[in-house]
């Protein structure tokens, strides 16, 4: 039996990684002045919660995609892709945090991993259901 340790550690170093957006925009609301539950009024604020945001809209991807790779691939494989994803998100909030355009780079490499993911889990599952005639 496998036991997907693996996936569960990036899963929580996913997760870790997010909730240091979140400190990191409580830290910047006292920094700039943004009480909550306001969003706009300081760019270097705005950039760090835009970081946070779209980090929680692209976890909903990642993390079914990472384990259901996992599950249907292979564990240590769909850790390498989700670390992978882990070192693209924190170049996109290291960038973005900088300068709006400086967010790219990483942009496109959590995007790459989320993808190989997510399409990967996508064949397989089809793959096995064509296999046992569902």
């Amino acid at each position: 039996m496998q036991t997907h340790t693996l996936v569960a550690i990036v899963t929580i170093l996913a997760l870790l990684l997010y909730f240091s957006m979140g400190l990191r925009v409580g830290q910047a609301r006292a920094k700039y002045g943004v009480p909550a539950p306001a969003i706009t009024g300081n760019p270097d604020f705005e950039r760090l919660f835009r970081v946070q945001a779209n980090t929680l809209e692209w976890l909903p991807i990642f993390l079914p995609a990472l384990w259901l790779f996992g599950l249907y691939w292979n564990d240590r494989v769909a850790a390498g892709v989700g670390l992978v994803w882990i070192v693209g998100r924190y170049l996109y909030m290291t960038g973005y945090a900088k300068e709006a355009s400086a967010r790219s780079a990483g942009f496109g490499i959590q995007a790459l991993a989320t993808g190989v993911l997510l399409f990967g889990a996508l064949g397989k599952i089809i793959w096995v259901a064509v296999q046992n005639g569902v």
